[in-house]
């Protein structure tokens, strides 16, 4: 199946609310799980959140490695106003920073993190080169990278099932978006392409029905 792409930001107040109640949680909780089997003796100093949306995993990045400072960045100011609110009901404010920015040109240091990660970013840029290139000019030699994304299936079929079964009962507008991102989002072999043409030794593996995650350290 061809991949069609969607809009890369979600600006709409409507619907980052609607994300920003969705539950997330076992998604979520699988990215930091995955990370840590991957990375089984990390410890993160300075962390980049790329596409951060709601600042959800975050937190939980920030919780389960408390003695890290964390940057989030991400395109749409709707969804980072409810990531914000977020951060203050968790007491956190002094360790988390969310940066409203689009990549490239985001305002971010350059190679100032030791840990980049990214959850569902990916599928959203026109350019797919743009995350591994940020990836590259935000991180430390030697940086820990995690990034977990959609899975595009084989069949229109499959992306239908896929919606029932996981978002049956949430909201038309988080059904609607699911289908569109799972259309929009990439097979291993098209990611592991991207990986070589941006000369990054990262590992691409499938985690879940509809998950995949890419991990490796900057060289």
């Amino acid at each position: 199946m061809k991949r069609i792409p969607e809009p890369e930001l979600m600006e709409d107040p409507e619907q980052a609310l609607a994300y920003a109640r969705a539950d997330f949680s076992e998604p979520h909780q699988m990215f930091m799980d995955c990370l840590a089997r991957r990375f089984p003796d990390l410890t993160p100093h300075r962390v980049l959140d790329l596409g951060c949306g709601t600042a959800d995993i975050t937190l939980r990045f920030g919780r389960a490695y408390p003695s890290c400072e964390l940057t989030g960045v991400d395109g749409a100011e709707a969804m980072l106003a409810l990531g914000r609110e977020a951060v203050k009901r968790s007491g956190m404010e002094g360790r988390i920073k969310l940066i409203t920015g689009r990549l490239p040109g985001a305002p971010l240091p350059l190679q100032g993190f030791d840990t980049v990660i990214s959850n569902s970013l990916l599928h959203h840029l026109a350019d797919p080169m743009t995350l591994w290139e940020a990836v590259k000019a935000h991180a430390r030699p030697r940086a820990a990278v995690f990034v977990m994304d959609l899975l595009r299936p084989e069949t229109r079929a499959r992306v239908k099932s896929l919606v029932e079964a996981n978002a049956g009962g949430e909201p038309e507008i988080l059904k609607r978006d699911f289908f569109n991102s799972l259309l929009a989002a990439y097979r291993p072999q098209e990611i592991a392409a991207q990986l070589k043409r941006a000369r990054l030794p990262f590992r691409v593996e499938i985690v879940s029905d509809r998950h995949l995650a890419v991990s490796g350290f900057i060289s």
